[in-house]
């Protein structure tokens, strides 16, 4: 796609502005006894368990208690919501300084496959106040709807009201990357935090 204006930009939250590790998750369930915690995520797949999670059709409560179920172990709900957690990075200073800067320039957008358990950790973490460099947060838990499906970028361009062709959106999976582009998006796929900064000059670029 050929570079064209830049009117927003709309940030991935987990693996582009906060760290993520599924294996810290995976050793952390290890840890309190569970068996081929690496299977977990494959279990859930298989369920759609994950997805309807993640898009808000089932509670934290009933998360939990499915969990409970997989891990075949009598572990205390605490554990296991500290165990799932894990996963969760810090929020680096420079991050949220680069956003900063970035949004004074141009509105600034999140778009985020998330659950809620995941979100208060992200707050505990940054502290909520990082919602603050944006003009809106949209939550896969929230809306209802998940990356990388094209309906949900054509629902974020309806809701910020640019066109799909001057937002640059930037993300670390690539199939979320292809849903954008299908959908019309500018996209930076985010491999490293160069990719984050030069948004920077696609930015200056586009003036």
């Amino acid at each position: 796609m050929n570079k064209s204006n830049i009117s927003a930009v709309v940030f991935d939250l987990g693996g582009v502005l906060i760290d993520i590790d599924y294996q810290r998750t995976i050793d952390a369930f290890t840890a309190i006894g569970v068996e081929n915690a690496s299977n977990l995520y494959n279990q859930f797949d298989q369920n759609m368990f994950f997805d309807q999670y993640e898009k808000g059709e089932i509670s934290s409560e009933k998360f939990i208690s499915k969990l409970e179920i997989l891990t075949q172990r009598n572990i205390e709900k605490e554990s296991i919501v500290r165990a799932w957690n894990e996963m969760i990075g810090l929020f680096p200073e420079e991050k949220l300084a680069f956003i900063h800067k970035i949004q004074s320039k141009i509105p600034c957008y999140l778009l985020s496959n998330t659950n809620e358990l995941h979100l208060k950790k992200v707050y505990a973490n940054a502290y909520s106040a990082f919602e603050s460099l944006f003009q809106k947060c949209y939550y896969s838990h929230v809306i209802g709807k998940r990356k990388p499906d094209v309906e949900t970028f054509q629902w974020l361009v309806d809701q910020i009201k640019f066109k799909a062709s001057e937002i640059l959106f930037i993300d670390d999976s690539p199939q979320h990357i292809e849903g954008a582009e299908r959908a019309g998006l500018q996209t930076i796929y985010y491999q490293d935090e160069k990719d984050l900064y030069s948004i920077e000059n696609r930015i200056r670029s586009s003036e």
